[in-house]
């Protein structure tokens, strides 16, 4: 799950909060000491905050895109170096032995000292004088130039391409460091939120599994099972933005809900928008590993059965096995089943 849609579903489960802040506030639990934001207030800074998230996505996103591409381009022209270099080397030993016979004959000239500076530019840019070396080696002088013209292209178009990622690689470091800027925000927003309110607008809760990651004893006999099982040997591990693992990376929601189908050998959409794509079932018949959907489509957890689910729910938490209740069950939108 992506920072914007984390905020997301915590800006749409503030309006279903009000109610409660009523109650609150009738029975004296909201505190005078510090003037504290309305939900509607906090509703109305994180639709502010969710539209900036947004962008902020969709740049890092994008970026990262390029940045795969660019790295595919590099290993690719990487690659070709390497064999125009093989190539001009081998040639350049050929040519090597043209000029000693020009050397043993008298015919001799700068060429010499030429090929051993071992520069392809530096032979491209004095190729008239191997040209002259010998007029009966002519053909083997112009397949050198063209192996050493493909050399210091392909190096130079590796040179260009790793710049590029550089520069890349700044971009993304940015667009992280500024979405950061926004989580943060958005996290000093719920700090000055009662740990009652904070409940109505996000997911989590008290972990019924916690410490070391527990074991999982259920069946494996289907892929459902392996996911389940996957989910379970996750609890503990960190949430990160756009994770999908390893545990010390850590996971988002449909980076642990595609990785734990993954392992069973099915592969689904990575978003928790694009998972709601699969088939629907009813909330009703629950099976362990169907994956439920909350908050608009914003948020995933894999149903695990007994009325409980495994969801790493936001920054800051851990993967955790909690009740499909309170939070979970006021945003619930479906379910569907790879």
């Amino acid at each position: 799950m992506s920072g914007s849609r984390r905020l997301r579903y915590r800006a749409a489960s503030v309006t279903a909060g009000l109610a409660a802040l009523g109650i609150l506030a009738a029975s004296g639990a909201v505190a005078v000491a510090a003037p504290r934001p309305t939900l509607s207030q906090v509703q109305k800074k994180l639709s502010q905050l969710n539209a900036k998230v947004d962008q902020l996505d969709q740049q890092l996103d994008q970026v990262k895109q390029e940045l795969a591409s660019a790295n595919q381009r590099l290993a690719v022209v990487n690659r070709e170096a390497a064999r125009y270099a093989k190539q001009y080397s081998s040639m350049r030993a050929q040519v090597g032995r043209i000029a000693a016979q020009a050397y043993e004959q008298g015919n001799i000239n700068s060429s010499v000292a030429l090929l051993t500076s071992g520069n392809p530019q530096q032979i491209l840019d004095q190729s008239s004088i191997l040209t002259e070396l010998s007029a009966t080696n002519k053909a083997e002088m112009d397949q050198f130039i063209a192996a050493t013209r493909q050399l210091t292209s392909t190096q130079r178009a590796a040179q260009h391409t790793r710049a590029g990622i550089a520069q890349l690689k700044s971009t993304l470091s940015k667009r992280r460091a500024a979405l950061g800027k926004q989580q943060a925000q958005e996290n000093t927003l719920l700090a000055q939120l009662t740990p009652a309110q904070q409940a109505v607008v996000a997911p989590g809760g008290p972990p019924v599994t916690s410490g070391p990651p527990a074991r999982y004893t259920g069946p494996t006999s289907t892929q459902a099972d392996q996911a389940v099982a996957f989910a379970y040997a996750q609890l503990g591990c960190p949430y990160y933005y756009g994770g999908t693992g390893p545990c010390k990376s850590g996971f988002d929601c449909s980076g642990l809900t595609s990785q734990a189908w993954a392992s069973a050998g099915i592969a689904i959409p990575r978003t928790s928008e694009g998972q709601w794509s699969l088939p629907h079932v009813s909330t009703s018949a629950l099976q362990p590993g169907d994956i439920l959907e909350f908050a608009g489509e914003s948020h995933v957890g894999i149903y695990v059965g007994g009325g409980m689910l495994i969801d790493a729910p936001h920054s800051g938490a851990v993967v955790e096995r909690v009740a499909l209740s309170g939070w979970y069950q006021s945003q619930l939108d479906g379910a569907v089943r790879p």
